[in-house]
């Protein structure tokens, strides 16, 4: 969602806004005022988005342009703090899947369940005990055909053998996955949507903890590293 303010004289919360389609379902704010109209709307694109207020007949009003950046998240955990910026451009259906649980507070408490030194540390899915914590949608399309590089520092979708089966689990490449790409349809390989722009030495610091056979779990860190917190920061 964005928040836009307009500020003028005698505003009314009849004005149309247009932006054409990038700003959705506008709508104005109990709490707008004659000099200050308080606009909210679901924005589907990143980027420039074109703003024109007009009246009721038409008369444009005014016009604008506003930079709407990619989305971040900010991962604090036991080990310290992660900022991870997405890409709904090249992944829109994993980018809001994962705002949509960061949104409703799903991670808060869940832990980086399976780390694997040299390769991805992951997480999203399990709280202390390796108790499964149920996912509150259901599956989503696998988007790793779509230009973006299991390299290190980005962040993919976890999902089971079948292709369109991720959730809420996430993990981080730790080193350049190549092998985690997408080859074909047989290999269809894992999405990416993101990566961590800030804390990376968190991450390996995750991956440098000593793991284990847990809970009947494999490459489970033999001390918790929880998310105490999950947050959009952009």
């Amino acid at each position: 969602m964005a928040t836009i303010y307009l500020g003028g004289k005698d505003l009314r919360s009849s004005l149309v806004v247009e932006s054409n389609g990038a700003c959705t379902n506008p709508t104005f704010a109990a709490s707008s005022t004659t000099d200050l109209l308080v606009l909210n709307c679901g924005v589907k694109v990143v980027g420039d988005i074109p703003l024109t207020i007009k009246t009721t007949s038409g008369e444009v009003l005014y016009t604008t342009t506003i930079t709407v950046p990619k989305p971040q998240v900010t991962l604090v955990t036991s080990k310290g703090t992660i900022t991870l910026e997405l890409d709904p451009t090249k992944a829109p259906i994993s980018t809001n899947n994962f705002l949509s649980y960061v949104a409703s507070g799903f991670y808060k408490d869940t832990l980086f369940h399976r780390v694997i030194a040299g390769f991805v540390v992951q997480g999203g899915g399990y709280t202390t005990g390796m108790v499964k914590r149920t996912a509150t949608a259901g599956p989503i399309e696998l988007e790793s055909n779509k230009g973006l590089s299991n390299l290190r520092g980005t962040l993919a979708m976890a999902r089971t053998n079948v292709p369109n089966s991720a959730t809420s689990e996430f993990f981080v490449n730790l080193v350049d996955n190549l092998a985690l790409d997408y080859k074909n349809a047989a290999s269809p390989g894992y999405a990416v949507f993101g990566t961590v722009v800030q804390g990376m030495e968190v991450v390996d610091a995750i991956a440098a903890q000593a793991t284990g056979v847990r809970f009947g779990f494999a490459d489970v860190p033999l001390e918790d590293i929880t998310i105490t917190l999950a947050v959009q920061s952009r």
